[in-house]
């Protein structure tokens, strides 16, 4: 077979072809889809959109093929029912080919090769966070088989994108990105999708240890919850669903997932959809919030470095994930700091009204504060805003059925922990118009808003209390409350504020 930019070119004319025959039509346009993207805060399934993209052929054994023997590094995990979450920092890892690591996984056992320390009915492998830009460094050409502009960003293709190829049980931590939405593309085997909503934060017990830079991680378990130690996490809200090959999974900004490969191969693609682009502030796009997020990250950047470092300063490797390289040195976070701050300032200098407003800190105000949602930022014309938005959601809500389908919970009742929980597969939960979504969509917003109105005050109740086996308090019980989200949203607010005085 073919490699590189010849494969990407037969395919490209196959697709043409094919259109050109008028045998399928996408069900929304790139600017209908960017529209649904930017204004749905409920996680959705896209079908039919990707059917002529050259990457739908990219399975692991055709990737082999075009890496042609290229070593890549895999993280290697136990398949286990442990209560603690496999961290990358407790993974071992590989260097390997895909050609050897799809001998490994067939279970063809060698006394050889860099599997050969890993029994495949006890471990699980997973290739992940490959950037297309270095492991396709010398086939930049492949770049165009992803074609995320069908989904409104123009230009946006494979050198944007990341690729995770893993076995079965290869799964990553629960955890949110601090940044933009997410756009994931299944090609290959099947994955399971474990997702809570951004209200839901308190409840999922939210660390920074291991520290990588726009990971917030929960410090749970969610597929073997340990109830005792996490109480709260049973207020948590699953959503859950399968995403098969073909399917492409929109995850709004800030909600949680753990996702796991359910088939013995799985390849992915995805891209990280930024909130700010370097345009203007649009009214009509209020969810502009990278450029705080920037600051949050940094704050939080600069506080885990310098109190671990001079905890053990020659022992990065048990809370440094090892896909942050970046430098640590107290000197170089401040540039970073400052950086995000000045970032920030700029960008909305250009916006009318601009108002950096002193952080809430009544209870009443604190158990209000939504934690992922800019409150430092006042825009004028708020109400019409508001509304315009409102119309927004309402019409992308409205778009619900064969086409997008929502990732959402068909019960009320239905438990966060073991059987029992409700899945969407893309397949099913569809009416002839949709209105069946938009109902469980609105209703699903309201619940979260009034559940997780004591979300803070609770948390701050259940962790007051130190666990039994505690004796005395870490660096890390330290950090967990330095840069718990709510409090470095506090001090990023405080900052902005004192800095455009």
């Amino acid at each position: 077979m073919a490699a590189g930019s010849e494969v990407s070119s037969h395919f490209t004319l196959e697709a043409t072809a094919a259109g050109n025959q008028g045998q399928r039509v996408k069900p929304f346009t790139p600017e209908k889809a960017k529209e649904i993207i930017m204004s749905l805060q409920q996680p959705a399934i896209f079908c039919n959109m990707v059917f002529d993209w050259p990457a739908r052929h990219w399975t692991a054994k055709h990737l082999s093929e075009v890496l042609h023997g290229k070593q890549i590094r895999f993280r290697m995990g136990m398949k286990n029912t442990d209560t603690v979450p496999q961290f990358e920092t407790a993974c071992s890892y590989v260097e390997a080919t895909l050609e050897e690591f799809l001998t490994w996984n067939c279970d063809q056992s060698s006394d050889s090769g860099p599997f050969k320390d890993y029994d495949h009915s006890k471990f699980w492998a997973y290739a992940d966070y490959k950037y297309f830009v270095s492991l396709f460094e010398d086939k930049t050409d492949i770049f165009q088989d992803v074609i995320w502009s069908d989904f409104g960003f123009p230009g946006r293709n494979g050198q944007e994108s990341t690729l995770w190829i893993g076995s079965l049980g290869a799964h990553t931590p629960c955890h949110l990105d601090s940044y933009g939405c997410n756009l994931v593309f299944q090609v290959q085997g099947r994955k399971r999708w474990h997702l809570f909503p951004p209200e839901d934060t308190p409840f999922l017990y939210p660390t920074r240890i291991p520290y990588e830079e726009s990971s917030v991680f929960s410090k749970i378990n969610v597929v073997n919850p340990d109830l005792k130690r996490f109480p709260q996490f049973q207020k948590a809200r699953r959503h859950t669903v399968t995403l098969s090959p073909g399917q492409v999974l929109f995850v709004p900004r800030h909600w949680w997932h753990y996702v796991e490969s359910i088939d013995p191969v799985t390849v992915s693609i995805n891209s990280w959809i930024e909130l700010n682009p370097d345009r203007p502030y649009d009214p009509a796009m209020p969810f502009e919030e990278d450029h705080l997020a920037r600051v949050e990250e940094a704050i939080t950047r600069m506080l885990v470095c310098a109190l671990k470092t001079a905890e053990d300063p020659h022992n990065t490797r048990a809370w440094l994930n090892p896909t942050e390289v970046e430098e640590i040195s107290h000197e170089v976070n401040c540039h970073y700091l400052n950086g995000a701050i000045v970032a920030f300032l700029d960008h909305y200098k250009t916006s009318k009204g601009v108002e950096i407003q002193a952080p809430r800190t009544s209870k009443e105000n604190l158990q209000k504060e939504d934690l992922n949602t800019c409150n430092c930022v006042e825009m004028e014309g708020t109400q019409g805003q508001n509304g315009t938005m409102a119309a927004i959601k309402q019409e992308a809500a409205s778009l619900f059925g064969p086409d997008l389908v929502p990732v959402t919970l068909r019960s009320k009742e239905t438990p966060s922990e073991g059987g029992g929980i409700f899945e969407s597969d893309g397949k099913d939960f569809v009416d002839k118009d949709g209105k069946h979504f938009a109902k469980l969509f609105c209703a699903d917003r309201q619940q979260t808003m009034s559940t997780s109105d004591n979300a803070g005050v609770d948390q701050i109740a259940s962790n007051s209390a130190p666990a039994p086996s505690q004796t005395f308090v870490s660096t890390d019980d330290l950090l967990d409350c330095l840069v718990n989200p709510q409090v470095t949203r506090m001090v990023a607010q405080l900052l902005l504020q004192g800095k455009s005085l």
